[in-house]
C-alpha cells in the first residue's frame, strides 16, 4: 500500500468520464475512463441520463483506486473538471432527477433564443450582464425547457422544490450525499443568468428567463475548501472545480494576459487570459471568468468550434471510413490535398463567431473523383480553419497579434492536424508533454485549495513543451483554401437561412 499524497482530478467529458491521480510533480500517475451512451431523442437533440453522469465517473474513482492501491486518506484534494453548459434540474427531497441532462450541443431552444433577440435590447443586455451571445447553447434556454414540458416542474420550482445544476454541481451534490448545491464562478458563468461584473446571479436575467433563484447553486471560487466528499470511507476534501475549458487555461499555464489555448476535444474551445479585465467582444467571442482565487478574478475571451473531434467519430461510426478515430491521420496524408473539398461539420448548428443554430453540416467540391482520404483530410481541415477564424476575432479584439497557440486535447496527437493548424494561421502551435490539461488544471486548483502545492509559482516546472509546429513556407496554397472555407460557410448559412424562410 503507498503512502503518498495524491490530488484525485475527476473530469467529466461529453462523452466519457475520467479520474486521474496527480503527484507533486504534476505527473499523472494513474487513470482510468468509461464511455456513457448519448441519447439523439429527435433531429438536434442531445440528453445524457444524470445516473450514468454520476456512475460512470464513480466507477472511474473505485477502479483507479483499486488499481493504484490508494487509500481515501492519501487523497489531498479532488478537483472536478467538467462539461459545460450541460443542464441538470433535479428534486431536492428525492435527489431524482426530473428530466435527462440536455447537453451543450443541444439545439431544442434555438427558436426560443431566436425570438429572445427580436425583442428590443435584450441580446445587448444579456452580453452586457454576462458577457455572453444569445444561443441555445447555454444554460438558462435550457433550464426554462424543462420547466416548461415537464409536468409541474414549475410549479415545484416556484415552491422552492428543485434544484439546477450543471455537472460540476451535480457531482458535487452526489459526492456530499446532498449535503451541498454549489458551482464555481467558472460553471456560473456560462449559465446566461450570472452577472460577470458582479459575480453573482443576476434576478433581471433570472427573470427574463423565467427561472426561480430558489433553483439556483451557491457560487463559490475555484479553489478552496468548497465540500467534502463524504461517499468514501474517510471524508475528502473538494478543493478545485471548474469548467473543463477554464481548467485547461490553468492547466496549460496560461496565467498572463495575452496567451491563448485551444482544447480540441468533441469540440475546440479556444481561450485568451485578459486578466482582470472583461473585454467586449466586438466579433462575437464571449467573455467569460476564466477562475477566481483568493479575491482575485481572472477573466477570458472564448470561441466556441460546436464540432471538432465530434466531425471524426461521425466518419469512423457513421461512415464507416476507419475503425479508430487514430486512423484518420494515415489516411488524410495519404493525399497531398482535399481535391478542392470542403466539409462544414455545422450538425449542432455553428458557434463563434457565426452562431447559427440553425445550420447543418455540408461538403462542397466533390467529384467523381473523390476518395475516403480526401474527405478525412477535408474534415481535419474544417478543424484547423473553425479554429482559425477564433484566433483572428481574438487579435482584432485585443488589437494585436498573438505570438503562439498552445494546444491540448485527444486530437492533439494528430501530427497532421496540428501542422495544418500552424499552417492556416501562420503561426507556432506549441504542444505540451503532458496533454491532459484540463485534468491538470483542476488539479492545480485543488492542490492550491489545499496546501499540496504553496502558489500558483510551484506549478511552473509541472508545465513543459513537447514540440512546437511551425507554418510551411508555401503558404499560397492555405490562402485558396481559406478562400473556399468562407465560400462554403456563406453556402451553408444560405441554405439553412431559405429553409427557415420556407
Amino acid at each position: 500500500m503507498m503512502t503518498e499524497q495524491f490530488i484525485l482530478a475527476l473530469d467529466q467529458g461529453t462523452t466519457s468520464s475520467r479520474s486521474l491521480l496527480i503527484d507533486h510533480q504534476g505527473k499523472v500517475q494513474f487513470q482510468c475512463q468509461k464511455e456513457f451512451e448519448q441519447l439523439y431523442p429527435n433531429p438536434g437533440w442531445v440528453e445524457h441520463r444524470p445516473n450514468d453522469l454520476w456512475e460512470s465517473q464513480w466507477e472511474t474513482v473505485n477502479e483507479l483506486l483499486q488499481k493504484a492501491q490508494v487509500s481515501p486518506a492519501q487523497i489531498a484534494g479532488i478537483g472536478i473538471a467538467n462539461q459545460r453548459e450541460t443542464t441538470l434540474v433535479w428534486d431536492r427531497k428525492t435527489g431524482m432527477p426530473i428530466h435527462n441532462a440536455i447537453v451543450w450541443q443541444d439545439r431544442r431552444t434555438a427558436d426560443y433564443c431566436d425570438n429572445l433577440k427580436k425583442q428590443p435590447n435584450c441580446a445587448e443586455t444579456i452580453q452586457e450582464k454576462s458577457g455572453l451571445i444569445v444561443d441555445s447553447y447555454f444554460s438558462a434556454s435550457k433550464i426554462n425547457w424543462i420547466l416548461n414540458h415537464v409536468e409541474g416542474a414549475k410549479a415545484k420550482a416556484e415552491r422552492g422544490e428543485l434544484a439546477f445544476g450543471t455537472v460540476d454541481t451535480w457531482l458535487v451534490w452526489k459526492l456530499s450525499e446532498g449535503r451541498d448545491h454549489i458551482t464555481d464562478v467558472s460553471n456560473a458563468a456560462r449559465t446566461m443568468l450570472f452577472n460577470i461584473h458582479t459575480l453573482a446571479w443576476d434576478a433581471d436575467l433570472c427573470e427574463l428567463f423565467d427561472v426561480p433563484m430558489s433553483m439556483l447553486p451557491r457560487i463559490v471560487d475555484n479553489s478552496g475548501m468548497l465540500s467534502n466528499a463524504t461517499v468514501f470511507d474517510h471524508p475528502v476534501p473538494i478543493t478545485g472545480i471548474a469548467g473543463d475549458q477554464q481548467a485547461a487555461l490553468f492547466g496549460q499555464q496560461c496565467i498572463e494576459p495575452g496567451m491563448v489555448k485551444n482544447t480540441y476535444g468533441t469540440g475546440c474551445f479556444m481561450l485568451m487570459n485578459t486578466g482582470d479585465k472583461a473585454v467586449k467582444s466586438r466579433h462575437h467571442l464571449l467573455c467569460t471568468v476564466a477562475w477566481k482565487m483568493g479575491g482575485e478574478i481572472r477573466y477570458a475571451l472564448e470561441g466556441s468550434v460546436f464540432i471538432g473531434g465530434a466531425g471524426v467519430q461521425w466518419m469512423r461510426d457513421e461512415l464507416k471510413l476507419f475503425d479508430r478515430a487514430a486512423d484518420i491521420e494515415s489516411l488524410a496524408q495519404s493525399v497531398d490535398s482535399s481535391d478542392g473539398v470542403v466539409i462544414v461539420p455545422a450538425f449542432a448548428g455553428l458557434g463563434a463567431p457565426v452562431w447559427d443554430p440553425h445550420a447543418r453540416g455540408s461538403i462542397f467540391g466533390m467529384t467523381r473523383g473523390t476518395g475516403r482520404a480526401h474527405l478525412a483530410r477535408a474534415m481535419l481541415e474544417s478543424i484547423a480553419l473553425q479554429s482559425m477564424d477564433l484566433l483572428q476575432c481574438m487579435e482584432r479584439d485585443c488589437g494585436q497579434p498573438i505570438s503562439e497557440l498552445r494546444v491540448d486535447g485527444g486530437a492533439t496527437e494528430n501530427d497532421l492536424l496540428l501542422q495544418l493548424q500552424a499552417n492556416v494561421l501562420n503561426k507556432e502551435v506549441i504542444r505540451p508533454m503532458n496533454g491532459e490539461s484540463t485534468a491538470m488544471g483542476t488539479a492545480f486548483f485543488a492542490g492550491l485549495g489545499t496546501g499540496f502545492w504553496n502558489g500558483i509559482e510551484d506549478l511552473a516546472s509541472c508545465w513543459q513543451q513537447k514540440d512546437a509546429f511551425n507554418p510551411n513556407p508555401e503558404l499560397s496554397e492555405y490562402e485558396e483554401l481559406k478562400t473556399q472555407w468562407r465560400r462554403a460557410i456563406h453556402a451553408t448559412q444560405t441554405w439553412s437561412q431559405y429553409r427557415e424562410k420556407k
